[in-house]
Formats: structure tokens, sequence, C-alpha cells
């Protein structure tokens, strides 16, 4: 009953979030440094019309977005408030209340004049008005963001390119709640936020994603997982963990190569309780038919029992028959007691099956409801389905029990990315291929001019060698003759001959080492240089050289090498740009909350056709307990016929002792049955009623209760930023968190 319970609640809560957030379009871009450039909303109309409203088509309603920018821990770095006022009443002037700052009007010619009280008065011209604004005001629901690697709690930035086991647990804490009166008692009820988070895994990096409380889908190549948790709910419905867990946080495991995570998203809403009747909440009904149910199955228990044990004495009694027609000499009184016996089991056989059979209709008489009230959830999630996705401009039929996977299928297959991005990667590898030749030709003269400097270079450091060398000969000469007033070559012949004395050999080198570090040695040696360097030799040296280089099999692997990376960095930004990822953008968004809501039909769709199944079995187990009990019904007249004709029966005793044998064959399978069928029905009380009893019993006046006060306390929390309160309003929440 436990997995049903939680199938049952799991499958329409899910569901409930994703047909909430079908429509929810995040209007903001965010830069890599979270500036964020809100942009207006957009009103979106099945027959597009325009904003401008008649006069008196309902109350005025304020629909509020926060765009809550978060670091990757899930720290509050920027709050952004989107305003839309539906101006429903189609009035020239709209009051309102709001705490934001820098308050810019995003959409239309509204101007409006605040007061010292917050108080707005909107110039609206019977338009909507549109307008943002950031904020600093504490959250309904802080969210945290924790990570593991192998077990080990760790930073993100560290975490970071690391390889192994990770965990990522996302936290919400419910700081929204209200004190109200219980059965005399004051409870502090949360606003029942259903937190919803987004995460998308590269398949290159992440692989055997599990989540607990969550659900993870995959298309081949990438891991959507979906997690959702309803902080403060376990709280506000009083029910015991041990019966029914409500889950408050999302984790997420995966084995992780080169650890690297997109942006997450998270959707906090409440329109789920918000939306709820609570003047239907009633438990009588419930708690009758529970009462009806436990009786219903102790009667069936009963007869079951009392079944087995008619039979037992009939084999007893049938073993005593064979024994009476063995022994005759006993006499026609024994074969009558006998008999006697054998009446009085049969007996207790029909009454117990004629309990087992009432039991069995009971429940039976109850399958169509069952089945009804089943189908009509579903028609009604189905319908609510339909109209999200023709909101959101796609033509669809009216999705029925039998088309919904397949108008879905074909919907997604329509919005998927990978069909999108396939599209444009053509076309802009085409037109990028085209340039190829250019491309070469740039990146061809590119490397010449990177291999004619370092041939250059080379080339001068050669001159410069030999030019220097010149000069410091000619140096040389001029301070000899000077010093000693010898040629060079006597000089050295002086030096070999010990006739110079090192002292005179010591100031003579100096004298050249100072002349050839003077600036006049020094420009003339650059001089000599540059006039060199301008020589057509040198000049038709370098080219050759440069010429001889770019034939090389290293240079021409570089060419190739930069022109197919020119070619895929064009590809790359032509991919990167607006237009492109806009197309990817919307085919991505739509097809995830698509996907997200056929899911959770198919969820919903396992439990119905569970309901069909266990129905027809209960139909089935009450025909063949009738059919049992019609048999019981005439073994019994069979006894009482044995009873009245044993004086008869003993002139045939030796008849009877020939079929005798068949007889104790066909009773002892008869008993064995009636035991599978008792072990059978107390598994199904054990296993199921009794878990539906248990769950109720105690706690549903509890449960109805504060399920009442959490749904009027959902209702009353319509805003975040302020609100006049003759308006109507209705408010969401998106967090999303850095890449790492």
């Amino acid at each position: 009953m436990d997995r049903i319970a939680d199938k049952l609640i799991g499958a329409g809560l899910c569901l409930s979030v994703c047909i909430c957030m079908a429509g929810a379009v995040y209007a903001g871009h965010v830069d890599e440094n979270n500036n964020t450039d809100v942009q207006q909303p957009v009103l979106q109309t099945q027959n597009n019309t325009p904003d401008v409203v008649s006069k008196s088509l309902g109350t005025n309603t304020k629909d509020e977005t926060v765009y809550v920018l978060a670091g990757s821990d899930g720290s509050v770095k920027k709050i952004i408030v989107s305003d839309w006022i539906k101006n429903m009443e189609g009035d020239i002037s709209i009051a309102d209340k709001s705490t934001l700052n820098d308050l810019e009007i995003v959409k239309g010619d509204s101007s409006y004049v605040m007061n010292q009280n917050n108080m707005l008065t909107w110039d609206a011209e019977r338009s909507d008005v549109y307008y943002q604004g950031s904020s600093k005001k504490a959250l309904p629901v802080d969210m945290s963001v924790t990570y593991k690697l192998d077990g080990k709690v760790i930073s993100a930035s560290e975490l970071a390119g690391k390889s192994g086991k990770v965990t990522i647990r996302f936290d919400y804490k419910n700081n929204q709640y209200e004190t109200v009166l219980i059965n005399d008692e004051k409870i502090d009820i949360y606003v029942p936020f259903a937190m919803l988070t987004g995460v998308e895994l590269d398949d290159d990096k992440f692989s055997n994603v599990e989540v607990t409380n969550g659900k993870v889908v995959n298309d081949g190549t990438r891991t959507i997982v979906a997690g959702l948790a309803f902080p403060g709910l376990q709280q506000d419905l009083g029910i015991d963990k041990d019966k029914l867990e409500i889950p408050d946080y999302v984790e997420i495991t995966a084995d992780v190569t080169d650890f690297k995570l997109g942006m997450t998203v998270t959707i906090a809403t409440n329109d789920i309780f918000s939306n709820f009747d609570s003047d239907k909440l009633n438990c009588y009904d419930l708690e009758g038919s529970i009462t009806e149910l436990s009786d219903g199955m102790n009667k069936l228990l009963d007869g079951s029992s009392e079944l087995y044990d008619g039979l037992n004495t009939l084999l007893d009694k049938s073993n005593e028959l064979v024994e009476g027609v063995n022994l005759l000499a006993d006499g026609a009184s024994a074969l009558y007691d006998g008999s006697a016996a054998l009446d009085d089991g049969a007996g207790q056989i029909k009454s117990g099956l004629a309990d087992l059979s009432d039991g069995l209709d009971t429940i039976a008489s109850n399958n169509s409801d069952l089945t009804g009230g089943a189908e009509q959830v579903f028609d009604s999630l189905l319908s609510t389905v339909t109209s999200q996705v023709r909101a959101a401009g796609i033509s669809i039929p009216d999705l029925t029990i039998s088309n919904y996977s397949d108008v879905l299928n074909g919907v997604i297959d329509s919005l998927d990315e990978t069909n999108v991005y396939n599209q444009a990667l053509d076309t802009v590898t085409g037109a990028v291929e085209a340039n190829r030749d250019l491309i070469k030709q740039k990146v061809t003269e590119a490397v010449r001019e990177q291999v004619k400097t370092k041939v250059t270079g080379a080339v001068r450091e050669q001159v410069a060698s030999s030019v220097t060398d010149a000069v410091r000969e000619q140096v040389t000469s001029q301070v000899i003759l000077a010093a000693a007033n010898m040629s060079k070559e006597d000089y050295d012949a002086a030096v070999s001959a010990g006739l110079i004395t090192e002292d005179v050999q010591a100031q003579i080198n100096a004298a050249i080492d100072a002349q050839m570090a003077s600036d006049e040695i020094t420009a003339l040696i650059n001089n000599k240089i540059d006039e060199q360097m301008q020589s057509a030799d040198i000049i038709n040296m370098i080219e050759a050289k440069t010429d001889e280089q770019m034939q090389s099999e290293e240079i021409q692997n570089t060419i190739s090498e930069n022109v197919e990376l020119q070619v895929q960095k064009a590809i790359s930004e032509n991919m990167a740009s607006d237009e492109v990822q806009t197309k990817l953008l919307a085919a991505s968004e739509g097809v995830k909350q698509i996907i997200s809501a056929k899911a959770s039909l198919d969820s919903y769709n396992s439990f119905y056709l569970g309901i069909i199944q266990y129905t027809d079995g209960v139909s089935a187990a009450s025909a063949g307990a009738y059919s049992l009990y019609c048999g019981a019904s005439e073994l019994k007249d069979g006894t009482a016929s044995l009873k009245e004709g044993a004086e008869a029966l003993y002139n045939g005793v030796l008849e009877l002792k020939d079929g005798m044998p068949a007889l104790i064959d066909g009773v002892t399978a008869l008993r064995d049955g009636s035991m599978e069928l008792s072990d059978g029905l107390k598994k199904l009380n054990d296993d199921g009623i009794q878990k539906i009893i248990d769950l109720v019993e105690g706690d549903l006046d509890v449960t109805v209760e504060n399920l009442n006060a959490t749904i009027e306390v959902a209702k009353k929390y319509n805003n975040y930023s302020g609100i006049n309160s003759a308006m109507d309003g209705k408010v969401k929440f998106i967090y999303r968190t850095e890449e790492i």
C-alpha cells in the first residue's frame, strides 16, 4: 500500500508542478559575470490577442516571477523581480504596492507615481503593466547545494576537473509560515512550496546516475535529472514518516570523469495547494469505506478458515466412512453416525463459502467506482496537459488514454534539440567550408611572416658577429700602434717572445675593450650591420631560407593545423550566435517540459492499469467463490440424503467401498486448495488491506484539518515584493546556480 500511495501522491504532485511550469519562460539573460538583463515577459494567448483588455473581465491580477541568481553553493548573489499586472478590469489607472528598488518599465508606455508608503499609481490606459526591479528581501525558501567526492565534503571550485564518485545534494529551508489554531492548538503551518530542481548532465562525464526524490531520463547523449521536494509539508500535514515520508531534499549521485557542471535551475511554486478546493475535503465517507473494507475482509478470512476446517472434517469423516465400510461388522449404527458427522461438516463448508462469497461481492461492488474515479483523474490530467501544450503555441488533438503517448512522442521529436542543432550545424559548416581557400591564404601569409622574422633574426646574428670581429681587429691594430708603436704582427711576436710584460698586455686589452664599448664604435658596428642587412645578397638569402623553411613538413603541418583550427573556430563562433542559440534554446526548453509531462502521465498510467488488474482479479475471485458455494450447497444436499439413506447405503456398501479411494483423493485436493485460498487471503489482508487501514486510522481527522489549513496558508501567500489588497496575485521563484 505504501508504494501505491507514494506513486499516486508523487505522480499527482509532480505532474501538477510540471503543468504549472510548462508556461514559465526564463525572461532574462545572465552573462558569465552574473550581470542580468531581464527582458519583459511576453503575454502568450492562443489567438495572439493584444494586451489591451475589455472592461470587467475579472479582478486585476499581479503575476510575479522572482529570479534568484545564486552561486554554485546556492548562496544568493542577486534577486531580480519581474511583475506583470493583468488589467482585467480595463482601468485607466491602477493602484499598486511594491518594495522593489530600481524600478524599470519593460514594456509599453505606462508611467507611475510612488508615495512614501511604497504605494504606486500606474497610468495604465486600460492596458497591462510590465515592470521589474531588484530586491534584497529575504526569500521564503533558502536553497543550499553541497558536494562530496568519494564520500568526503568538497567545495565546488575544488571539485572542478576531479573524477570519482560524486554526490550533489540540494537542501531547501522553508522560512515562510503562519501560526494557525487547529483543534485549540497553535501550530506553525509552512507555505507548501513545491521545489522542482532540474540538472542536465553530459553522458561523456557522468554515468550510473541516481537520484533520491526524483527521476532520471536519458536520451542517449545526456541525462536529465528532475528532483521534487516539499520543505515543511511533512510538518504541515502531521503525517508520521514511518507511514508516509514526504521528500524535503534532492540528492544526485554519479560516477564522474573530469567533473564539469552547467547551471542548475530550481522552480519554487505554491500553485499546487493554492488551487485545491478545501471545501471538498471530507473524511467521513473515507472512514465509512475503510470500516466496510475491514469488516468484509474479516468475514472473508473467517469464511476461508471455516472452509478449510469443514474440508478437514469431511476428509476425516471420509476416512471414518472407509473404515466403516471395511468394518461392516460394526453395523449400520456406526455408518449412520459417520454420515451425520459428514453432514455437519458439509454444513460448515456451505456456511463458510457463503461468507466468502458475500465478502468478495462487497469488494467487487466497489470496482466500478474505483476504476471510474481513476479514469476521471486520468482524463483531468490529460485535459490539463492538452491545454498547457496548446497554450505554448503547439497544435495537438485532445489527449486521451489511448493516444497521449503517440501524440506527445511526435511533439517531442519535432522539438528535438539534436535535429535543430544538426540543421544549424550543416548550414554553418557549408558556409565556412566555402571560404576554406581564403582562410588557407591568410594563414599561409601569417605563418610566412613568422618564419621570415625568425630567419631574419638568425641572419642578423651572423652578420653582427662577422662585423664585430672585423671592427675589433681594426681597433686592436690601432690601440697597439698607439701604445707600443708597433704593428699587431710585431706585437704578437713580442708577446710570444716574452718581451711584453703582463701589465702592459692588460693595459692594451683594457684599452681595446674600452674602445669597443664606446658609443662611437657601437654606432659604427650597428651601421655596418644595417648596411649589410639591406644588401641585395642578404635580402635574397633571407627570402631563399624563408622559402626553404616554408616547404618543410613541419611548417606545412603547422599551416594545415592552423587552417583547420580557424575553420572550426569560425563554425563555433557562428554556432554561438544569438540566432542559432535562440533556436536551440527554444527547442531544448520545450522538449524538456513536454518530456517531463509525458513521464508523469506514464507514471499515472502504470497506476491506472494496476487498478484495472486489481478489479478484474476481485471480480474473478468473487465468481469463483460463488461457484464453490454452489458446489458446497450441492454437497450439503448430498450429505443429507446420505444421512437419510444410511440404511439403504448399507445394502450397497460393497459398491461404495470400491469408489472410496477416488472420494478420498478428491476431498484431499479440495482441502489442499482451500488452504492455498486461505493463505492467499491472509497475505492480501496483511500486505494490503491492513496497511490501508493503518495509514488512515488515527491520523485521518488530523490530516484533513492540517491539509485544510495548509491550503488556506498557500492561498494567502500570493506575492513577494508587495501587492494591493484589492488584487489577486500569484508568485513563483526561479533559482539559477553558476556553472562549475
